[in-house]
């Protein structure tokens, strides 16, 4: 089954568990549609550290994630040098593995560079996707972690210079920023834009 009755008498997608950060998380925020050039550049960076961990992971170290990223301000991390991403290392506030802050670094400078020749890193992203997708996942369908979509947006990233943007970790990044609709249609959040 792939969702729960809670305690407070909603359903919601058995992903989310009991915990009280992730429950607030799938609330509030996942499947929720983001138009932010700088809020998707910190969420797809944020997807690509989960890779090979569990989301519950990143989501526990997310401010820790900004503090030491300085807010996912891309116009600063272009910048980091080598000194940079050993004190980042070093940092146990995030997940520290040298290729993906050595990656965020150069997403930054592709990030800065979609800025600045066009045609913006929100709209770039939402004209692959096109509009929301409603997946209609019924009770007991099996999980999707990539579509056409997916693929194309982790392609055009690619080809842009970004890592870490293969087309699973795309298609989570899609379903966190409300690009896909995967709630369960029992879900309490199924089919709500925000």
């Amino acid at each position: 089954m792939n969702t729960h009755r809670h305690e407070d008498g909603l359903t919601r997608c058995a992903w989310c568990g009991t915990d009280p950060l992730y429950v607030a998380y799938h609330d509030t925020e996942w499947g929720v549609p983001e138009y932010d050039d700088r809020a998707l550049f910190e969420k797809l960076i944020l997807d690509g550290f989960q890779a090979g961990l569990a989301w519950i992971t990143i989501l526990r170290k997310r401010e820790g994630f900004r503090a030491a990223f300085d807010g996912f301000r891309p116009e600063i991390i272009a910048r980091y040098g080598p000194e940079k991403v050993e004190a980042l290392m070093q940092d146990a506030g995030i997940v520290r593995n040298r290729a993906k802050i050595e990656s965020t670094v150069r997403s930054a400078q592709s990030w800065l560079d979609i800025q600045e020749r066009g045609p913006g890193f929100s709209k770039l992203l939402w004209e692959i996707n096109g509009p929301v997708q409603d997946n209609r996942r019924q009770p007991g369908d099996a999980p999707i972690v990539t579509s056409p979509a997916a693929l194309a947006m982790s392609k055009e990233l690619k080809k842009r210079g970004f890592n870490f943007v293969g087309p699973t970790i795309v298609y989570a990044f899609m379903q966190a920023v409300g690009m896909v609709d995967d709630h369960a249609v029992t879900c309490h959040r199924h089919g709500l834009p925000s």
